[in-house]
Formats: C-alpha cells, sequence, structure tokens
C-alpha cells in the first residue's frame, strides 16, 4: 500500500510551543505571563549552560581582521565566546599564503621582554573578557575630531593603562595613559566609524573580547588575522520567534527547560530527578551528533629548552 507524505520538512518551535511543552513535562500548564517570563529566563540560562559544555557546531563562524603596522591589539566581536582555530593569512586571490600562527597563555605573554617588536606575527594571546559595557562619572574634555590619537578627558582614575573605551557609537583602543588622556588611540574599532565628539560627552568602558598578536605586524606586507570562533547562541525570543538551534536540539532543549523549570514550579519537585536523567539523555544524543565528522589527525610537537 502506497503512503502520500507531507513532502515538508519544516517542523519547528516557536518559543510559546516550546514553553507550553516544558511546563507539560512538569505536569503543569501555561497559564500567566509570568510564567512565560520565568521559562525564558530558564531558556536563556539552559543556552549559556550550552556554551559551558563545549563546542556547539552551529555557532562556528569565520571572520578576519586586517592586521596594521604597528599594532598589536585588535577588537572580537562581542558575543565570541572563544577562538577554535586562526592562521595569518598573506597575498590575495590564488597568491594567499596561510600560514599557521600559535595560541599562548596569558603568562606567556606577559613574559615576552620586548612586546613592541616587529615582524610576521606568530603568537596570540586570546583575551577573552565579558564584551560588558561599563558606564563611569568620567567625560570627554574637548572637542574630538575623528583624526585625533591623544584624547583629553575629565580624568583617567578608575581606567585601565590599556583598553577600549566608548564615546557616543564609537569604540576606540588606547595603550597608554596620563593623569587626564588616554594616548596611542586607535579610532573607529569593532567595526565603528571615528567620528567627532563634543566636551562633556559621557565615557563608557568597553571589556571587548581581544586578540593580542606577537611580534607586532611590520610594514613588509598586508596580513589578516583569519579566525574560527564560537558565539554565543542568541537570546530567547518574544514569543514567535523560533531558537537559534539546528532541529536535532529541539528535544534537548524541550527536556532541559523542563528540568529547569521543575526545580521552580511548586508541585513538580518529584519529578526533578525525572526529568534530569531525561535531559541528560537527550544531551548526549544531540552532542554526539553535533561533532565533526572528518578524520582527525594529531602531530607532535617538539619543544626545545635550553
Amino acid at each position: 500500500m502506497a503512503y502520500n507524505t507531507t513532502g515538508t520538512v519544516a517542523f519547528n518551535l516557536d518559543l510559546n510551543n516550546l514553553i507550553e511543552e516544558a511546563f507539560e513535562r512538569c505536569g503543569k500548564e501555561l497559564r500567566t505571563g509570568y510564567d512565560m517570563r520565568t521559562a525564558r529566563r530558564s531558556l536563556n540560562l539552559l543556552t549559556l549552560e550550552w556554551a559551558n559544555r563545549g563546542l556547539n557546531m552551529w555557532t562556528v563562524e569565520q571572520g578576519q581582521i586586517t592586521l596594521a603596522t604597528g599594532q598589536s591589539t585588535y577588537a572580537l566581536p562581542t558575543d565570541t565566546i572563544d577562538l577554535l582555530d586562526s592562521v595569518v593569512r598573506t597575498g590575495t586571490d590564488t597568491n594567499q599564503t596561510d600560514i599557521n600562527i600559535s595560541r599562548i597563555s596569558e603568562s606567556t605573554f606577559a613574559t615576552i621582554p620586548n612586546k613592541n617588536a616587529t615582524g610576521r606575527p606568530i603568537q596570540v594571546w586570546i583575551n577573552r573578557q565579558s564584551g560588558a559595557t561599563a558606564t563611569t562619572t568620567i567625560t570627554l574634555n574637548e572637542t574630538l575630531t575623528a583624526i585625533d590619537t591623544t584624547i583629553t578627558l575629565s580624568t583617567t582614575v578608575g581606567l585601565a593603562s590599556a583598553g577600549y573605551v566608548k564615546i557616543d557609537s564609537e569604540i576606540i583602543y588606547y595603550s597608554g595613559t596620563t593623569s587626564t588622556t588616554i594616548q596611542n588611540c586607535v579610532r573607529g574599532q569593532a567595526n565603528t566609524t571615528a567620528a567627532t565628539h563634543t566636551t562633556a560627552t559621557a565615557i563608557y568602558v568597553v571589556n571587548l573580547p581581544a586578540i593580542n598578536v606577537w611580534p607586532t605586524p611590520d610594514s613588509s606586507q598586508t596580513y589578516t588575522f583569519v579566525y574560527w570562533r564560537l558565539r554565543r547562541i542568541q537570546d530567547a525570543g518574544n514569543g514567535v520567534n523560533g531558537e537559534d538551534i539546528p532541529f536535532r536540539f529541539l528535544p534537548c532543549m524541550v527536556a532541559g527547560l523542563a528540568f529547569y523549570l521543575s526545580m521552580k514550579i511548586p508541585g513538580a519537585e518529584e519529578r526533578v530527578q525525572m526529568l534530569k536523567g531525561e535531559y541528560e539523555e537527550q544531551f548526549a544524543m544531540a552532542a554526539s551528533e553535533d561533532r565533526e565528522k572528518a578524520a582527525v589527525r594529531f602531530v607532535p610537537r617538539q619543544m626545545f629548552i635550553s
């Protein structure tokens, strides 16, 4: 006997249906606006937990940064969790060459005697900051043009000796300070545009994730830092959005949200262990599928210490 199928593979769960399914697994019904709000909060925490569990293949994105002569620090997108791989690219089109760049720790970067030495970058320290923006009581103490590299502030008390600040919509990197100025400024960072700013404009501190390359790029050729990053999973939506996950993670997300809700909903306490077990099983199945399928090659690295 022949069967007619739908011919579609479009099934998904928007936020409302996903939360309703999770509540039903807790033996409850979604009834109030607060139920929706607390479920969205738990769902956002769940996706952050997934980031801590390791690699989520669908959140891997490629990016690149054109390295500037004499500049060692470069901002990464705010939602970057970590970099998986990176190379330094020289040349373009069919003449391009990708050269390995070694990742080093903060302590190794700190012990480099001359961080201003120039050449082709061969090492990178990834500074995994939160991306958060902090308010300050500091203000701009001059009218700033789009090309100024020394910026006068009301004070620099509380600012790090190097880092990123935000003025209006522009993000600026600086690598030196005095009591009233930030110096060696690199304007228009993190895909913002250098612009003019008026006196008394508020100054914000931006804790951007960043890379620090060594040696500092020289002027012999153009270097491009090419990377593959792990980004954050997008936030839960407003009720009609789908979630930022592949279809194979839907059972895991429903099971995880049900487990999270069972710890908060009165009367669902007796289901906590059962729902936790189901969640861990679903996550294990999804994670085992969400992986590289290519063969892995391990190359030993020899190190000689004199």
